[in-house]
């Protein structure tokens, strides 16, 4: 290839040693003193940040700080670096959502992005805001598949040449088209996404004639096997990029991933890694990630301007909503065992939004309560503290029906996973075990059918399997909407007042149960005798177990010979981290210390588990 003239040889070559959990000390990879790294181009990349740019010690998401001041330290080691951002960046958490989308774009001017490709949730607030934002940008925003309807124009610009070190980089933008449906229809109905496979061709072309010596898409595409167009897809069938900077599937590629003769690299979300593609004075390329524990360094600058941002948005966050003539129930000890009327207001205003035959949302989402009077938008976000949006899929009664069982698998004990609904009814029979405890349900007034397919409305963080909603994972995404504290405002603006009551969506029968002894025990008394028994092996191990990529089960039960517990066995896969097992098990992050603590005789260092490794899961 004519452009390879320049760059001697194109191939995977480590700069930054990285292991498999990336955790090489920040001295040796990072150190002025031991690296001159003048002559090298460093391609920072971000996707799928949704809005968490202040950094999050405890949940190890590093913030755009940190991206500014990574970017920074390159530059004073004598490198030159291109910083890009695959998209699924405007919207998510509300220092995002109450300026719609303008924060973000101030903080990614101050960090000195180069370029940005929208992914499917820039669009949350509208096509016409998105271009709003993009004139407030001091980067381009790029797309070659999406063009106008009425016009056939590009809605975007499609490509830029940037030079660094005397070699020309030719980015281009994809966009996924299930964006098409993973926004509100309303959102895009003034544009339409095409095949992003022929539109890479064409990019190629353009940028080969342009004189670009490397080919870089700049794609919102994933790599999930679900979707229609991936970029592995469009790696395998275009001829001519050297690299994809990858977002919207939130996969982690640690060392990236090689497709015949394109790399592709992905963080995987919330700035919890810095993407490093490093390019060496022979044009020698590798990909690998940054974390917390390798970088430490924040920017000021971008510290001070999120203050700044926090402190105007006081303001915002005051504004009244509405009015509710009633006390909204979010006490947690109620949420997360019974029919609440908070938790019927937010479900009732998904199916508003949806359209949904059925929505539920998990009582541990709910943070807060709100007294009767005004209701503002600062209410709202301590309700709904962790950006979750809405998102509908077509599911069977049977799924359904397990979803619900699983919600009220601890019933009398408070679960964060207990479901607030609307749309569907059903009592509790509090005398049968786990598994079996849900009886009558009935949708929209008629029994569930197993057979029959429903629209579902929940949020994304439980069709991703979160908080054991496993049985929801699999089935396809119909539409994604916008956050759920937006979804309930629009809802209130609606009704005017809210007035909502408990309505016996969820009632409980045989309140009284007999222990394994046959004495009467008052299940409102919470007797662990009763819940253990109650709860199917404790984890209900059919919901438990966890496939991998190749589609078998990689969580296995043994018992452990010196104390006789029960446990499974977890085979690590590629991708795996202790905070992404902890999540795909537990539906929380925050137990991977769990996982460490049980597994220190083989974990050497929690950011150093090896594919193949087998860890105990206590059943507890």
């Amino acid at each position: 290839m004519k452009r390879l003239h320049k760059i001697i040889s194109f191939m995977l070559v480590l700069l930054l040693i990285f292991t498999s959990s990336i955790t090489a000390s920040a001295e040796k990879v990072l150190s002025l003193e031991e690296k001159n790294l003048k002559g090298y181009t460093i391609i920072l990349h971000t996707n799928d940040t949704h809005g968490r740019v202040v950094p999050d010690s405890y949940n190890g998401y590093m913030g755009i700080t940190a991206v500014s001041a990574l970017k920074k330290y390159y530059e004073a080691s004598g490198a030159q670096v291109i910083l890009l951002d695959a998209g699924d960046t405007l919207h998510g958490l509300p220092i995002a959502t109450l300026e719609k989308g303008e924060s973000i774009v101030s903080l990614m001017n101050m960090a000195g992005y180069d370029a940005m490709a929208p992914g499917n949730h820039d669009f949350n607030y509208g096509s016409e805001r998105l271009l709003e934002l993009k004139d407030q940008m001091k980067f381009p925003l790029i797309s070659s598949n999406i063009t106008v309807k009425e016009t056939g124009k590009p809605f975007l610009e499609d490509n830029i040449i940037l030079e660094k070190n005397g070699v020309k980089y030719g980015i281009f933008g994809l966009s996924t088209p299930e964006t098409a449906y993973k926004t509100n229809p309303k959102n895009v109905s003034d544009i339409q996404f095409t095949n992003p496979v022929e539109a890479a061709k064409e990019e190629v072309k353009t940028l080969d004639a342009k004189g670009a010596d490397v080919i870089i898409a700049l794609a919102h595409l994933g790599t999930d096997k679900s979707s229609e167009f991936t970029s592995d897809l469009v790696a395998q069938n275009v001829e001519g990029i050297d690299l994809i900077v990858d977002g919207h599937s939130h996969t982690v590629y640690e060392s990236g991933l090689k497709v015949k003769n394109t790399l592709i690299a992905s963080t995987g979300d919330y700035y919890r890694y810095i993407g490093v593609v490093t390019i060496d004075p022979n044009g020698k390329m590798n990909a690998g990630l940054v974390n917390s524990t390798t970088f430490s360094e924040t920017d000021k600058n971008i510290d001070t301007l999120i203050n700044e941002i926090s402190g105007k948005q006081e303001k915002l966050l005051s504004k009244v909503v509405g009015k509710t003539n009633v006390y909204l129930d979010g006490v947690r000890e109620n949420v997360r065992t019974k029919e609440t009327n908070l938790g019927n207001l937010a479900t009732d205003a998904f199916r508003y939004a949806t359209g949904a035959d059925v929505a539920f949302t998990n009582g541990g989402g709910i943070r807060a309560s709100i007294e009767a009077g005004n209701i503002t938008k600062k209410d709202l976000v301590t309700v709904f503290p962790f950006g979750n949006y809405v998102v509908t899929k077509k599911v069977t009664g049977k799924a359904i029906l397990e979803a619900m069982e699983s919600g009220v698998a601890s019933y009398p004990e408070p679960l964060g996973a207990f479901p607030q609904v609307s749309g569907i009814t059903f009592c509790i029979d509090a005398s049968k075990p786990a598994g079996s405890r849900v009886v009558n349900a009935k949708i929209n007034g008629v029994p569930v059918n197993p057979k029959k397919t429903y629209l579902l409305a929940t949020n994304d963080f439980i069709v991703a399997g979160g908080d054991g909603y496993t049985m929801l994972a699999n089935f396809d995404i119909v539409n994604e909407y916008g956050a759920m504290e937006e979804i309930i405002i629009s809802y209130i603006d609606k009704i005017k007042r809210v007035d909502s009551k408990t309505e016996g969506r969820i009632t409980v029968i045989n309140e009284t149960v007999k222990s394994d002894k046959g004495d009467k025990i008052d299940s409102a008394d919470k007797t662990d005798k009763v819940n253990k028994a109650d709860k199917t092996d404790k984890i209900n191990k059919a919901d438990k177990i966890k496939k991998t990529d190749a589609g078998e089960d990689n969580l296995t039960v043994q018992q452990d010979k010196q104390t006789t517990k029960a446990y499974d066995t977890y085979v690590v896969t590629e991708g795996d981290y202790l905070r992404k097992i902890a999540l795909k098990i537990y539906g929380n992050e925050s137990d991977w210390k769990k996982i460490y603590n049980w597994n220190k005789d083989i974990i050497v260092n929690p950011d150093k588990i090896q594919i193949g490794q087998k860890f105990k899961i206590y059943t507890e």
